[in-house]
């Protein structure tokens, strides 16, 4: 009995200790100390009652070697940093910017990738009280202020994000289940705006905003009931997957305000999602414990995985790691070029490879295959990573007889001439996420930017098509509006009604359904447990003594944040940090937290 207890107690201890390192099959993943980021006193925040902490990435091509620019909020607090990352240790002293704000707090915030330069950036803030607020950081100015009087929406701002490959137009989701669609250059009117019904659908509808001059917001969306938790891009910039407290995902098209497809959680709300790099698949998290893989050719759920003892806040793929599957050289039916870039992976040509090795559906010989990696974190302190292997993702077609090799895509140097612009790329045709080749990933708290262009004259063509899209689908008729819309061989069981009324008692209308789970359960929105792979997370470790808030993958390392406010660095296999005698010189405080 003693010795029983004594056991228990022992594990206990081990399952409530916080893990400094990890080891997959690519090698040993170590916490940086040196690299922690937080508030300069280092004080542990009392997170009681508020609102997550958020990080966000941008580059901004600094000729030092230190391009990298942190972003982070804790509390009422908003900080700006140089990242410095495995290199050298965290300087907490010395912040590019410092605000604190009184009477609402940050709860998102995203850079804009295609305007941020070495004197210059821009980043969209989102407050409990509903306001956005335009900045720059490091020339410490506040160009603008959105829904300043609250009268577009009172609720919490949830999420916000840059149009990919605008420079102008950003999204801004609320609690209140409302989306708007905003012009950096325009102004919000000095009272409430009225709406006009421009399409309406299965639990959606979106509304263009009346007035006589072009004014703040460009559109409104009310998607499903409660809480528009969070959306997502698709990479190549055409697609929005949003998640709702509703517990469904819901995938649009961008432009045409189609819906494409959905999926109900197992229960509970959706709180997180992201795509896979190349656009195939959507990876969700939520108050079900559960992560759920869902396809976006087929429009169905294919995987669900159980790791979380708790609500799952964040979900991210990893697109430096994956592992190639060399097939018998008979079967091999690439040339020795291709096969050699595929095992020889770099920075820049990580996805568009990716991408090209998904394209398999041509031919019957498989020469090699990708294992997505992707990883989630939650409010049980715990960081799970996973796999989607072949067998998952392609269950009726019989495995080669392969030998597997693991590539950590960041491991070598790109190849010279790899960092130009995909190849077949054109600006006018028309592809979904799964054939289309995704532009290189930026670093982002949130999915990626179709566009990180080093072509000016690139991101301004397409912020010019992207503001025409959107004022002629504002301005034109239901008929105009029908002919514009291609019909896709994707669209499925999804039937949407096209409303266009004036009168008032209308303008705010939009078909709820009331779903019941019950009846949901078991369905292609939401197959029972044993009717799809249920899969386990490679590595499932507590690594923070609050919840977890933030999971993003950058070249040489994972970051992870806690709603204490910590911003902590994970270096990758082969990148190492400074020696510990270092640490102590380089370190602010002199002591680890």
């Amino acid at each position: 009995m003693l010795l029983s207890k004594m056991a228990a107690e022992g594990g206990g201890k081990e399952m409530n200790e916080i893990k400094t390192q990890f080891t997959t099959r690519e090698g040993l993943y170590k916490l940086l100390s040196h690299s922690e980021y937080s508030r300069p006193n280092r004080v542990p925040f009392n997170s009681q009652g508020s609102n997550p902490v958020r990080v966000s990435f941008v580059n901004v091509n600094d000729q030092s070697g230190n391009g990298d620019r942190l972003c982070f909020n804790v509390g009422r607090e908003l900080y700006f940093y140089i990242y410095k990352g495995v290199r050298k240790a965290a300087d907490l002293s010395k912040p590019i910017d410092k605000r604190i704000y009184k009477g609402t707090q940050p709860t998102c915030h995203d850079f804009n990738h295609l305007t941020a330069t070495a004197e210059s950036v821009s980043l969209l803030v989102g407050f409990s009280a509903g306001q956005v607020q335009l900045i720059d950081p490091i020339k410490k100015e506040t160009s603008k202020l959105f829904n300043e009087e609250r009268l577009i929406d009172k609720s919490r701002v949830t999420c916000v994000k840059w149009v990919p490959g605008s420079e102008s137009l950003f999204l801004v989701a609320h609690s209140s289940g409302n989306m708007y669609l905003y012009n950096v250059e325009h102004n919000c009117g000095t009272t409430a705006p009225h709406y006009q019904l421009l399409k309406q659908g299965e639990s959606f509808a979106v509304h263009t905003c009346k007035s006589k001059s072009t004014r703040n917001p460009l559109l409104k969306w009310t998607v499903g009931e409660g809480a528009l938790n969070e959306f997502a891009f698709s990479p190549d910039g055409k697609f929005l997957a949003c998640v709702s407290q509703d517990g469904f995902l819901r995938v649009f098209n961008f432009d045409s305000v189609e819906l494409h497809g959905t999926m109900k959680s197992y229960f509970g709300g959706l709180l997180c999602a992201c795509w896979s790099p190349d656009g195939k698949y959507i990876v969700t998290g939520g108050e079900d414990d559960l992560v759920t893989v869902w396809s976006f050719l087929d429009c169905r759920v294919i995987a669900r995985g159980h790791g979380h003892k708790s609500w799952v806040s964040v979900v991210a793929f990893d697109p430096y790691t994956t592992s190639v599957e060399e097939s018998d050289p008979m079967e091999f039916s690439g040339s020795d070029e291709d096969f050699q870039d595929l095992l020889h992976f770099g920075r820049d040509r990580a996805n568009s490879t990716q991408s090209r090795l998904s394209k398999r559906n041509s031919t019957d010989s498989r020469p090699v295959s990708v294992t997505y990696r992707f990883g989630s974190v939650g409010q049980d302190t715990q960081l799970c990573l996973w796999d989607l292997t072949e067998d998952i993702l392609f269950p009726h077609q019989p495995l080669s007889r392969a030998r597997t090799h693991t590539n950590v895509m960041n491991a070598t140097s790109p190849p010279a001439g790899s960092g130009g612009a995909n190849p077949g790329s054109n600006g006018n045709s028309i592809t979904t996420p799964g054939n289309s080749v995704p532009p290189p990933l930026p670093r982002s708290n949130s999915l990626p930017h179709s566009a990180v262009s080093n072509s000016g004259s690139k991101s301004s063509v397409m912020d010019g098509a992207i503001a025409s899209g959107v004022s002629k689908f504002a301005t034109l008729s239901l008929h105009d509006r029908k002919e514009r819309h291609h019909e896709k061989d994707h669209k499925r069981n999804h039937s949407m009604g096209h409303i266009s009324s004036k009168s008032s008692d209308k303008l705010n209308l939009v078909t709820k359904t009331k779903t019941d789970p019950a009846k949901t359960l078991g369905t292609p929105l939401c197959p029972r447990m044993e009717d799809v792979p249920l899969l386990e997370p490679l590595i499932c470790k507590k690594i923070a003594h609050e919840r977890l808030t933030v999971l993003i993958f950058l070249e040489d390392c994972i970051v992870t944040a806690c709603q204490e406010g910590f911003v902590c660095t994970w270096a990758r296999p082969g990148k190492v940090g400074l020696l510990p005698s270092q640490n102590q010189a380089n370190s602010p405080s002199g002591t680890v937290v």
